[in-house]
């Protein structure tokens, strides 16, 4: 067994927002594999919190829907689901009154029941407008000591000053150490390959600087539209719903420098140091820097889809569904070197990937009947399918000169590593209990990102240009092509 699926320690975690869907479709299942696993053992409590009135055999059924799925995934998972329903419990809650708060405090701190020193999770799968009310109502109950936790999902804010807001809210009622910032980004096996390919390897490593790399790509680009999130994600868009948070910490963990350790504050330096160093994009330079778009009707996996008005059932609407920038680091690794963001909804394809191109050859040796050499390019895909690609020139076999190939060198996880893979909340959740901060946003980190982003959504909504529009379907406006093939690149596809 190894010491990432070794049993833990019997603990509770306590997830408000309880019945709904992040906890149903994520949260849920990533606790229900680990107890597949055998990290999760006998003694731990998991707790539903809602509004709802029922009781813990309907909820029960409730979550035993919501896994139906999972079984598929492991066939040891059938025959745990009943055991690891009996760890679960529902308790209906007011988060905005003291009702039902004295009971659950009881039942969580009962001497008879539990040892004291036992790790209490907290998990506010709930608005972030509610974070201050439920953290003085655990303070005001006695619910928050040494090793209790408490895990935030993003948004946190909508803009610098109501993140600050928020953290001194959180930060009133706990340690820094206490609070997990959560980005689930950051738990993909793709991600944390990253830190092995920079660091555990030699070949990589002195290459990765500004002398050897032309540009690097960032794409999170997804085919769903609004789903149910309608209300959230207009008041949000995508450069608030995923630029700040995904992309950014993408970013940090390609562009920082080498950490002393893999101690949490070790990493989170580092990235805050990459946060401060981007280049501001604010006044002028956003028209010339950014693209934003909205999508409209079109096709997705050969089905006609509405457009973004049309599903949000309004006239009109100026968040953006798309976002393509370009983001410089000025340090001494980095300057001089684009890094080209983007993301969206209803694209052509579901992917998430960063692609760092190094320099051309000085000079070809091969003559003029050589195809030209196209750059090396290390491809590093999180989603759909995890895995490592290493793009080469390559001579093709048989008699004819020296004729020129790019192929892959294909490191496929599945493959590879073989059995199910495991998802990033399986990964992160499990931190939470252990103490790792290593995959959380810290503070600092947090409002570093705002203060980047902030200048950029000001400037846009002081301008009168709308979003430009795309197609559902494609890869967004024409002007995000525009924004990097004016340097003389393209966006990358994988022809592999």
């Amino acid at each position: 067994m190894t010491p990432a699926a070794a049993p833990m320690a019997p603990f509770d975690l306590i997830i408000f927002g309880g019945t709904g869907d992040l906890a149903l479709r994520k949260l849920l299942p990533a606790l229900f594999h680990r107890y597949v696993d055998g990290q999760i053992v006998a003694g731990t409590r998991l707790y539903g919190l809602a509004r709802d009135s029922q009781d813990d055999g309907a909820y029960r059924a409730r979550v035993r829907e919501a896994l139906q799925k999972s079984l598929a995934d492991d066939p040891r998972a059938p025959t745990a689901l009943e055991p690891f329903l009996d760890l679960l419990h529902y308790r209906r809650i007011d988060l905005n009154a003291d009702a039902g708060w004295a009971e659950l405090a009881t039942e969580l701190t009962d001497p008879q029941r539990v040892d004291s020193e036992r790790v209490r999770v907290f998990y506010l799968a709930v608005g972030p407008d509610l974070f201050g009310s439920v953290g003085a109502r655990l303070q005001a109950h006695g619910l928050t000591g040494e090793t209790t936790r408490v895990v935030v999902e993003k948004p946190i804010g909508h803009d610098g000053a109501s993140a600050a807001a928020i953290n001194d809210a959180l930060g009133h009622v706990f340690a820094e150490s206490q609070i997990y910032r959560i980005d689930h980004y950051l738990g993909k096996e793709t991600v944390q390959n990253l830190t092995a390919l920079r660091f555990g390897n030699a070949l990589f490593e002195p290459l990765w600087k500004a002398e050897h790399i032309d540009h690097v790509q960032i794409t999170v680009a997804e085919t769903v539209g609004l789903e149910r999130r309608a209300s959230y994600y207009d008041k949000s868009g995508a450069l608030r719903d995923m630029v700040q948070n995904h992309l950014l910490q993408l970013l940090c963990l390609v562009a920082m420098e080498p950490p002393s350790s893999l101690a949490a504050d070790a990493i989170r330096d580092e990235k805050l140091k990459v946060l401060r160093a981007l280049r501001p994009i604010e006044n002028g330079a956003t028209s010339q820097l950014t693209v934003r778009g909205q999508y409209r009707a079109g096709a997705v996996e050969g089905r006609p889809v509405p457009g973004y008005l049309d599903e949000l059932g309004r006239d009109d609407s100026r968040t953006e569904t798309f976002v393509a920038l370009k983001a410089e680091v000025r340090n001494w690794r980095w300057a001089g070197v684009p890094f080209y963001l983007r993301t969206g909804k209803r694209l052509a394809e579901r992917m998430s990937e960063i692609v760092v191109t190094f320099r051309q050859v000085p000079h070809s040796i091969f003559g003029e009947l050589a195809e030209p050499i196209a750059p090396n390019q290390l491809v590093i895909r999180l989603q759909p399918d995890e895995g490592v690609k290493l793009w080469l020139m390559n001579k093709v076999p048989g008699p004819g000169g020296l004729r020129l190939r790019r192929v892959p060198m294909d490191l496929s996880f599945a493959e590879t590593f073989g059995g199910r893979q495991p998802e990033a909340y399986e990964r992160l959740l499990m931190d939470v209990v252990r103490g790792n901060a290593m995959l959380f946003m810290r503070r600092d980190e947090v409002e570093a990102a705002w203060d980047w982003i902030d200048p950029i959504r000001n400037a846009w909504q002081a301008s009168s240009d709308a979003p430009k529009p795309y197609t559902a379907g494609s890869w967004g406006p024409s002007a995000a092509v525009a924004l990097i093939e004016r340097d003389g690149r393209t966006w990358h596809e994988d022809a592999g």
